[in-house]
């Protein structure tokens, strides 16, 4: 018992917060309305100026557009499986690609991802020209370990981005995969934190200071400092791992997220079906249902980016609502 107060005092210390102590989930009514319907299990959104969200379709393999009145568009055909989308400073869309790692069934008319097919053999970078539709490979491996399933990512305003690797899980095997820092020139890639359970969704604080990573499966959010380009520092007991911002109670699963402009880090949350918004410090927590058990990603548009657009993706939706406070402005929209 005094082991274990000891620990706790420490994690206190060091400014981990403690699992043990309870965070109440204040459940937030948010009148979802549906934009887009007939999408192939739709990830990562992007909000436009002009009032249309790119986002990748998974199971299509595609980089779509949604327009204001609901008309969707293939930009690009990407192959594999598209899972993230981000502009980068040339103002090429970039893709995290998983490689198509996952074989999609249809359980009535809700799509989810099933088990890794035996075609699949690893993930990719890609960027794509939004005018053309082009396609080109940038990243395929790192210090020469490949890729496996490349999930999400972000941009700084340093031209770089963090992106994670999801990796798959075999009928008896589970990959340790981690989070990565890229060159948009193509000219670098290291990997930064490792490892990691199922890194899915990445994102900055509005200064640009703090890291944020979901982990899928144990449905925590880590936070690190970021004090120069492509590094990371935690404060954890264990490395890698940093802060603890948050533990989600209860059987939930952590998908992709992004940052609003006050900070909370909101994120897709499966099963339990929503956004979870987390505040900066991790005191307090919002879950924002709607009617999809897999809710994966969220982004911001609109007057002030109050808009919230989401990721339905079982249903193969993508939904919109007034959002509680401004959206973040990413480094390159």
């Amino acid at each position: 018992m005094r082991a274990a107060a000891a620990v706790r005092d420490r994690r206190r210390t060091e400014g981990v917060r403690d699992m043990t102590d309870a965070t109440t989930v204040t459940t937030v009514p948010t009148e979802w309305t549906t934009l887009a319907t007939g999408l192939r299990f739709p990830e990562g959104p992007v909000g436009l100026d002009d009032g249309s969200v790119l986002l990748v379709e998974i199971e299509r393999g595609t980089l779509s557009r949604v327009s204001p009145d609901g008309t969707v568009d293939v930009v690009a055909d990407c192959g594999g499986g598209p899972n993230g989308a981000a502009i980068g400073p040339d103002g090429a869309v970039w893709i995290t690609n998983n490689g198509g790692c996952f074989e999609f069934v249809d359980l009535g008319g809700m799509l989810v991802p099933g088990p890794v097919p035996p075609s699949w053999s690893g993930g990719c970078i890609q960027k794509v020209d939004p005018t053309s539709g082009s396609v080109q490979t940038v990243y395929t491996e790192c210090d020469g370990r490949p890729l496996r399933a490349p999930n999400d990512l972000v941009f700084d305003r340093h031209g770089g981005f963090w992106f994670t690797d999801h990796g798959v899980r075999l009928e008896r095997s589970s990959d340790r995969t981690g989070v990565f820092y890229a060159a948009a020139d193509g000219s670098s890639i290291r990997e930064v934190l490792f490892p990691l359970d199922a890194p899915n969704g990445v994102g900055l604080s509005p200064a640009g200071d703090r890291l944020y990573v979901a982990e899928t499966h144990t449905g925590r959010v880590w936070a690190w400092d970021v004090p120069g380009p492509g590094v990371a520092q935690g404060s954890g007991l264990l490395e890698p791992h940093g802060d603890l911002l948050c533990g989600l109670p209860g059987h939930q699963l952590l998908d992709s997220l992004a940052v609003d402009g006050d900070g909370w880090v909101c994120v897709g949350t499966l099963l339990n079906g929503g956004i979870t918004a987390i505040s900066p410090d991790g005191s307090r927590l919002e879950h924002h249902p709607a009617d999809d058990l897999m809710v994966t990603n969220i982004c911001f548009g609109g007057p002030e980016g109050r808009t919230a657009y989401a990721t339905a993706s079982s249903s193969g939706r993508l939904l919109t609502a007034e959002w509680p406070r401004p959206g973040l402005r990413l480094a390159y929209p």
